[in-house]
């Protein structure tokens, strides 16, 4: 319960003091139900059900003072109180059913942001070692498992202050009769912890379950044009009925569990009763009006204990998520890109590089338990409004060295230095809003191209967006589309082709107007005549900004004024494209291979 307890307290931080105006309007909307139950009594007297004698030892000598007022004008009054009394019940509830409602949106809205700024602002390490649809997941369906929990949480408190209340009347009314239905209440509680332990084992069954089902689904549709290419879609259709076979079983397995409590209090309540009535009168016995009265207060308050352990029950299947979302957000703080206060972080602005980066001594290793490095013993130099080039066999270390310069990762050892000075949490933020990134796999967007653009500059006016669409190569293949900007382009992108796809991204990238330009395999797929373009448009950027390419296709890169060669994690060549193509040794020779000889 202590998971629960942990946003409890979160609930009541943000709702402040409106939660307590509620707890205290539901104390009263209990108050005003029991007075309005004790009204059952003058209503029977004058109905000449009952018999008010002010001498008497019953509760109606609390309402004696009424046999003075003829019945004309008496049953008129109280029926009067008690439609006033129901009203302002009503309204009462009504109100703080809405202000709860407004309430708790507000903190599920919370903790969504909250959840989503932690994953955000946690570094890259953290998203490498997380499979993206577990995260998506957390997002979706175990956040809505806690808000619902918080919601019961709140439903079990309202249950409890209008029982406790009920049990006050109750015990003023008859102690003997109320304490014996508190005690068999008690013994039924400790007997349906089973109930309660049973559903939170269901519930992380069912965390488990909806998890696996939601990565697979996810998976398997980002694949979909393997599945079909390769006719595995039987494989994948048996996979499915496994796994949603499974599902239902635990889903019957919950509702037989909430069904067999249900049946043992309705069994329990029915014997309760009669064992209730005969007591009253072989044993206790009690005046007609107050057993009548009692009777009436306990019809109302058994169905509340079923709620209370029902609301236990659904809070103890929704531990889990609690306890995800708990440890998601304790690793998402250990993560944490930027340590400290978050505040002031949209006013950050871009720190323009004025002489370059510098590696001194960097080693980085993926694993630490493992002696392979990833890149071992980097010292270069990238000047500042030059173009300098990576390149370098499969798994040379390019990518890996292109995210510590963004400070994606940091070094095990060594340091990286923008403009002379060491990059750490100070400078990182400036630094990554003066990069624009193009990746291998270009992600776009299912929008229109207008809406892609704009998500990287929401700023960006018409004429600076068809602007960077001709820089890219782009603003032909868009012109041509039905929609233009505002063209609808699928999921990823779908709609476009691999080379259209990549030049849109190049064109978001270069709207942005960065200072630093970093292009991870953009040209891959692009046919010769568009990659001839864009070379050429890098070429007018030099001098403007800093470019970082990336590049197996080399005659992309033979303007560039640096080329670093890597192999197993090293620098192994540094120069200019025809200093190391003349190099009958290098690794760069052999890299060129047929591309050397076609240009």
């Amino acid at each position: 319960m202590g998971h629960v307890l942990h946003f409890v307290k979160g609930f009541y931080s943000f709702a402040g003091f409106t939660f307590i105006v509620n707890l205290i309007g539901m104390t009263l909307v209990s108050l005003i139900e029991g007075i309005a139950i004790l009204l059952l009594i003058p209503m029977l007297s004058f109905s000449g059900v009952l018999s008010l004698e002010p001498g008497a030892a019953s509760i109606s000598k609390y309402f004696g003072f009424l046999s003075n007022f003829p019945v004309t004008l008496g049953l008129p009054l109280i029926l009067g109180i008690y439609i006033l009394l129901v009203i302002s019940q009503g309204y009462l509830q009504r109100s703080l059913t809405i202000r709860d409602a407004v309430i708790q949106q507000g903190y599920f809205r919370h903790l969504r942001l909250e959840t989503y700024k932690s994953l955000l602002r946690s570094n890259w390490e953290f998203f490498s070692r997380k499979r993206k649809s577990d995260l998506t997941h957390l997002m979706i369906t175990e956040l809505a498992r806690v808000n619902s929990g918080i919601n019961l949480f709140i439903q079990l408190l309202t249950s409890i202050v209008f029982t406790l209340i009920q049990i006050i009347i109750a015990l003023w009314l008859s102690a003997k009769m109320t304490i014996f239905v508190l005690v068999c209440g008690i013994f039924l509680a400790l007997f349906s912890r089973r109930y309660i332990k049973r559903s939170k084992v269901l519930g992380n069954q069912t965390s488990e379950s909806t998890s696996i089902y939601l990565s697979g689904i996810t998976d398997q549709f980002n694949g979909i044009k393997d599945i079909k290419g390769n006719s595995i879609e039987e494989p994948r259709i048996s996979w499915f009925s496994s796994l949603t076979q499974r599902i239902l079983v635990e889903q019957v397995e919950m509702m037989k569990v909430r069904s067999a409590s249900r049946l043992i209090y309705k069994v329990s309540s029915t014997t309760l009763i009669v064992l209730f009535i005969f007591l009253a009168i072989e044993m206790f016995h009690n005046q007609p009006e107050e057993l009548l009265v009692i009777i009436v207060i306990f019809s109302r308050l058994w169905p509340r204990f079923t709620t209370i352990q029902s609301n236990l029950e659904q809070i103890a299947a929704n531990i889990p998520a609690f306890k995800v979302l708990i440890d998601l957000h304790k690793e998402c703080e250990d993560s944490k890109e930027i340590k400290g206060p978050t505040d002031g972080y949209q006013d950050i602005r871009p720190n323009r590089l004025e002489k370059g980066f510098e590696c001194k001594e960097l080693d980085f290793r993926y694993n630490k338990a493992e002696s392979v490095y990833a890149l071992q013993n980097i010292n270069l130099f990238i000047p500042a409004n030059k173009m300098t080039a990576i390149v370098g066999r499969s798994g040379s270390g390019k990518s890996t060295l292109i995210d510590i310069l963004m400070g994606l990762i940091q070094p095990e050892h060594g340091k990286v230095l923008v403009d002379g000075v060491p990059l750490s949490n100070q400078n990182l933020l400036s630094l990554r809003r003066s990069i624009s990134f193009v990746p291998q796999d270009p992600f776009l967007y299912n929008a229109s191209i207008r809406e892609n653009l704009q998500m990287i500059e929401a700023s960006a006016n018409e004429e600076e967006m068809w602007e960077a669409l001709t820089f890219s190569s782009a603003a032909e293949f868009v012109k041509r589309l039905p929609d233009g900007l505002d063209t609808k382009i699928g999921d990823r992108g779908v709609r476009l082709s691999g080379g259209e796809r990549q030049r849109l991204v190049l064109a978001r990238a270069i709207l942005r107007k960065p200072s630093i330009l970093v292009l991870d395999e953009a040209t891959s797929a692009l046919d010769s005549e568009n990659e001839t373009k864009i070379q050429q448009a890098l070429d007018q950027l030099k001098g403007k900004m800093t470019i970082i390419v990336i590049a197996h296709r080399l005659s992309t890169i033979r303007n560039a004024d640096q080329v670093i060669v890597l192999d197993q994690g090293k620098i192994v060549q540094t120069g200019q494209f025809n200093q190391l193509a003349s190099e009958q040794r290098g690794v760069f020779i052999h890299l060129l291979g047929n591309q050397a000889k076609v240009m």
